[in-house]
């Protein structure tokens, strides 16, 4: 397709969500990085010129993404993901230890972070799978084959440690589940993270009391319409208390400190609310002080450059994970609406698309995209208000960093370049 006929096929709704997103995600930037100095913003030893010049080598990808042709991206899918996998293994040599986590290749002038590009390789092969086997996915084989192309690259990201980045992967199940797997897999997953709260919040004891209720109850309800095979039931209520019974010691013994320390405050765990007030002092320090932030904003905010806890610098990291809170601060619940509604809207817009693809591979690539976007989103701004513990993931498109624009760049045109090519596809 010539680049004349891209840009008229491109679907320009979704680049306006982009190009505000990452100017408002800038704008916020420049606010909490901002020394009270007056600097150009291409003067690169800051961070908004970083970032700054970041944008730039994005939008430079978008030219050579949509130059490229749209089979170019289905064909070499498990060549890039290939290389993804590389290059994490690499880390492990080569990388460079940043904030206790080596995660990142030293280029000179600028820090790869490849599990940001891996996200986009993974997506790819994943699509190219699922779209080559021509199946609903009920084979086992073909479930266990679309499971490993996920936890693969997931399973080298936890070592760096990187437990967050390595979450992000999982959301591409819902790929799977879009086009086909039982959805028996997802009951079982909730149930297992239900288990796992309820363990820790309440004790095993109280978790089989009420799972023997649930139970009762679905008898009760069931045995008029069919006989229920209890077997099944038993086996489910006997494999959920051995999990159980297994997440203190896994709790205890394989969670570090610090991420145990994350989940009693998320979770509430200490009853003393003193005590439990020094601990969101003290272990949810960054957290506390985004909520304090925000809430400081009120309706209409303090103003761009006004955020004095901003400029304070009481929230630690706010320019990457912790943008949120100077929107939140300077620009007030009208801001963080914006941002929330923007994002929604970008969301809405790519399942738009996703579903009016003529191709498997580009409704499967196109899911992908959503699902790695959405989990970011939710879980960054669950992380920043105080409602979902604190995991180190940014804020798409908003967050400082160049390997995180980057991937998300790529990500989401690599989709558009694919959309903006549908009318050539086969059915």
């Amino acid at each position: 397709m010539s680049g004349k006929n891209v840009l008229k096929r491109i679907d320009w709704l979704t680049i306006l969500f982009f190009l505000l997103l990452v100017a408002i995600g800038w704008v916020n930037i420049y606010s909490s990085t901002f020394s009270g100095n007056e600097q150009s913003i291409f003067n690169f030893d800051t961070l908004y010129g970083k970032q700054f010049f970041f944008i730039g080598v994005s939008f430079a990808a978008i030219i050579l993404i949509l130059a490229l042709e749209s089979s170019f991206y289905e064909r070499f899918s498990s060549v890039l993901y290939i290389i993804s996998l590389v290059l994490l293994l690499g880390l492990f040599l080569f990388g460079k230890t940043i904030a206790g986590a080596t995660s990142w290749y030293d280029l000179g002038f600028f820090n790869l972070q490849p599990s940001e590009l891996a996200k986009v390789a993974t997506a790819l092969a994943l699509a190219k799978y699922l779209s080559d086997i021509q199946t609903d996915i009920k084979r086992r084989k073909d479930q266990l084959y679309a499971f490993l192309i996920i936890f693969i690259p997931a399973l080298l990201i936890v070592p760096q440690p990187d437990p967050g980045s390595a979450m992000v992967f999982f959301a591409l199940v819902f790929v799977i589940f879009r086009e086909g797997l039982p959805l028996y897999y997802l009951g079982i997953g909730l149930m297992a993270v239900l288990v796992f709260i309820t363990t820790l919040m309440f004790g095993t004891t109280w978790v089989g009391v009420g799972l023997a209720l649930l139970i009762t109850v679905f008898l009760t309800v069931k045995k008029a319409t069919f006989k229920v095979p209890l077997f099944p039931l038993a086996s489910f209520f006997v494999i959920a208390i051995a999990f159980s019974l297994s997440v203190n010691f896994v709790f205890n013994n394989v969670f570090e400190q610090r991420h145990r320390d994350r989940f009693s405050l998320w979770l509430r765990l200490e009853k003393d609310p003193d005590k439990l007030e020094e601990i969101r002092k003290t272990i949810g320090y960054n957290t506390y002080q985004s909520e304090k932030a925000i809430e400081s904003g009120g309706l209409f905010g303090k103003g761009f450059l006004e955020g004095t806890r901003t400029k304070g610098d009481f929230v630690p990291e706010q320019h990457t994970d912790y943008i949120f809170s100077t929107v939140g601060e300077e620009w007030g619940f009208l801001g963080t609406t914006t941002v929330v509604v923007l994002f929604t809207l970008l969301l809405l817009r790519l399942v738009y698309l996703a579903e009016r693809q003529r191709s498997d591979f580009s409704r499967m690539y196109g899911y992908g995209v959503i699902s790695i976007l959405f989990i970011h989103y939710f879980i960054n701004i669950g992380m920043v208000i105080g409602v979902l513990p604190t995991i180190g993931i940014p804020l798409p498109f908003f967050s400082y960093g160049g390997s995180g624009l980057l991937g998300f760049t790529a990500l989401l045109f690599i989709f558009l370049k694919l959309d903006a090519n549908r009318l050539n596809e086969w059915l």
